[in-house]
């Protein structure tokens, strides 16, 4: 029903219940719950921001999820399609985990650190590799890099196949790491973190 709502934010706060931001387009004011690693990222009240969103519609409520990449969303997406994790687990992971960390400790299958997230046990924490591991990992993360990447540095395959997992193809891939400087040693989860921002853009 929505794909993005463009706008000034109006309002955030953070509150017991979660993180809550009001962003007013065009005189109507939209109220998303957010995860709190994007909170953490939003820039000052009245600045324009874009933000992607989950119509979250159940039998007696129906309200709004709201994040700043569309990646981001998409994961969330992927998340509450496990049968226990609700919304507010959803939120909960990808205010624990970057994107990058949380497909990598479900690729390694490695559940006792998800249960880093508030709320989420041990049973819980391997459900969700169960049910995730084939919808997140359509392809190896090994830091093998195709001939088709072979204009991207190696030591960053790891990332390449991550995006591609995500949908990416791979003139968007090469494009997006054209755009990012790369430093020397830079760790996968930065490089990651910035050719998602070009890609969401």
């Amino acid at each position: 029903m929505f794909d993005y709502v463009k706008g000034l934010l109006e309002d955030k706060r953070r509150t017991e219940k979660g993180c809550f931001i009001t962003v007013d387009n065009s005189g109507v004011g939209y109220r998303f719950e957010i995860p709190s690693s994007d909170f953490e990222q939003l820039p000052d009240k009245n600045s324009e921001i874009k933000i992607f969103v989950s119509l979250i519609h159940k039998e007696d409520t129906m309200y709004l999820c709201g994040f700043l990449t569309r990646e981001t969303r998409d994961i969330f997406t992927i998340l509450t399609s496990v049968s226990g994790v609700g919304t507010k687990m959803g939120l909960t992971l990808l205010g624990e985990f970057d994107l990058y960390e949380l497909i990598s400790l479900v690729q390694s299958q490695n559940y006792k650190e998800l249960t880093r997230a508030k709320g989420v046990g041990p049973k819980l924490a391997q459900k969700i590799i169960l049910e995730l591991k084939d919808k997140l990992m359509k392809v190896n993360i090994a830091g093998v890099v195709s001939e088709t990447h072979s204009k991207i540095p190696q030591e960053y395959g790891e990332a390449v196949s991550i995006l591609q997992s995500l949908g990416y193809e791979d003139k968007e891939i090469q494009d997006a790491f054209k755009k990012v400087s790369i430093k020397a040693g830079e760790a996968q989860e930065e490089v990651l973190r910035a050719v998602l921002t070009i890609l969401s853009l």
